[in-house]
């Protein structure tokens, strides 16, 4: 059999990868990925927009030898079918050099092992001249004349990832410094959200501290854990010897929540388009707010976030794409998430429903009933048991035909197109308050009065800690007690 040895081009090539579509956030991600793999747990993002620009990105991970650097400036340097660490977040051997050359026109790779610096550069413009693969190395002279290069020489391990000439980032552009100030901030808003489980030193992570021209990176946490319900146990599903861990949350209403907080989840718009799985592979943050077509978006699923994490040795299983931006779960683990999308759907549909009280149970007596009707449809109809309704009906039974005539019309014309408006629009409906307590303690007083003795008073409170709303002031029934309000 006779072949031929058909190396690629390099000036060819290495322009042709520039446009595999990574953003500036995303490019910046895949280098921290590179640092976090190496142990680091202090990242430094520094850049100079004004003059010779750059972005320098500085750890203090094991830092790399001569040797290393080389192999990891090759394209290609490790195959994607090649077992990993466990801690590794690396895939196809070509993030370090894509997702730089993406941004710029000049990479260069400073590393300290063991208190011994070595230096690598790819220049395009340089590739083009020559039409070789031709790395330089570098020098002495060569390093001193790199940006931020005396924050590598401090440390005794460490590497430092800087691009220059910056000329992606500069097209269409009118005022590059400005422009390169704010897509810096969204690097920051990304960086805090794809890493925020290494951000906030999460169990089982050693905590890293990420800065940006000195300016801390805080975590911003997509599920509110401390504040959020998880509406059932982690889902294990096996796969090939391997773990695929499933924990689903459901947010406060966002009537609940802080300005701070709902800024963080993306704003009110961000609450509907950023529902769905998360999928993180070594707790890093892959791909978010999809159901994988499992079901649709929709408002009252919006409050459900799924959390899924993934091992790096299941990766070919899940499609990952070179920027990480891509994980496509396989055909098991779908059928796994689809059993499960019913009861996360359901949970945050009762959020909304019920205004982040918990859900309905014949334990207590409601002021209105939801009654299924035999089309399939939903009936809200007010509860004629319900003490007060009884109450104004035993104490005034000549009009009981008249107040059953209003109840009906209020039932008939409940606005339900204008609440499921504001409902949908995160307007807080301020009827979805606390009544005041002095208005609630009048107004137990006023039913004890019609009680004839400290028996049937007693019996009543009995059924009021069981009847909205008196249900929630159980304090103030217990307090009628002791300060002899019966008597």
């Amino acid at each position: 059999m006779q072949t031929i040895n058909l190396p690629p081009y390099a000036p060819t090539l290495m322009e042709s990868t520039r446009a595999i579509g990574y953003s500036l956030e995303a490019a910046v991600a895949d280098i921290i990925d590179n640092s976090l793999a190496a142990k680091a747990t202090k990242i430094d993002i520094d850049f100079f927009p004004i003059g010779d620009e750059y972005v320098a990105i500085i750890d203090n991970g094991h830092g790399m030898t001569s040797d290393q650097i080389t192999n990891a400036m090759q394209y290609g340097s490790k195959s994607p079918n090649e077992a990993r660490d466990p801690n590794d977040l690396g895939r196809y051997g070509l993030g370090l050099k894509t997702a730089s050359l993406s941004q710029c026109r000049k990479l260069s790779v400073i590393s300290v092992c063991k208190g011994k610096l070595s230096g690598r550069q790819w220049y395009l413009d340089y590739i083009q001249k020559v039409g070789e693969w031709s790395l330089i190395v570098l020098d002495g002279e060569d390093v001193d004349k790199l940006p931020c290069i005396e924050k590598i020489k401090a440390l005794k391990n460490g590497t430092l990832v800087i691009w220059q000439q910056l000329d992606k980032l500069r097209v269409g552009e009118i005022d590059f410094t400005t422009s390169f100030g704010i897509k810096m901030d969204i690097v920051r808003d990304h960086l805090s959200f794809v890493f925020h489980r290494y951000l906030t030193g999460e169990q089982g992570l050693k905590k890293v501290e990420m800065r940006i021209n000195e300016r801390p990176i805080i975590a911003a946490d997509p599920f509110l854990v401390k504040r959020s319900s998880q509406m059932m146990d982690d889902e294990i599903i096996n796969l090939r010897g391997d773990q695929v861990i499933v924990k689903p949350y459901i947010l406060p209403h966002i009537s609940k929540m802080s300005e701070s907080e709902i800024k963080a989840l993306g704003g009110k718009e961000g609450l509907r388009r950023q529902q769905g799985f998360y999928v993180y592979r070594n707790k890093r943050l892959l791909v978010w707010g999809t159901w994988f077509r499992l079901m649709r978006q929709g408002d009252l699923s919006k409050l459900a976030r799924v959390q899924v994490d993934i091992p790096n040795s299941l990766d070919d299983l899940w499609t990952l794409d070179i920027k990480k931006s891509i994980a496509i779960p396989p055909e098991e683990v779908r059928r796994n998430l689809s059993s499960i999308i019913k009861k996360i759907s359901n949970g945050s549909k009762r959020t909304w429903t019920y205004r982040g009280k918990k859900e309905t149970d014949d334990s207590k007596i409601h002021l209105w009933n939801r009654i299924k009707a035999r089309d399939g449809g939903i009936i809200y109809e007010i509860n004629r048991d319900h003490l007060i309704v009884d109450e104004i009906t035993r104490k005034f039974p000549e009009i009981k035909s008249k107040l059953n005539s209003l109840l009906c019309q209020i039932e008939m014309t409940i606005p339900l197109n204008h609440l499921y408006i504001d409902l949908t629009n995160d307007e807080k409906i301020y009827n979805d308050v606390c009544i005041d307590e002095p208005k609630i303690l009048d107004l137990i007083k006023s039913i004890l009065d019609n009680c004839e003795s400290r028996e049937t008073k007693i019996a009543m409170l009995d059924n009021l800690k069981i009847t909205d709303p008196f249900c929630e002031y159980p304090h103030l029934i217990d307090q009628l007690i002791e300060n002899g309000g019966l008597e």
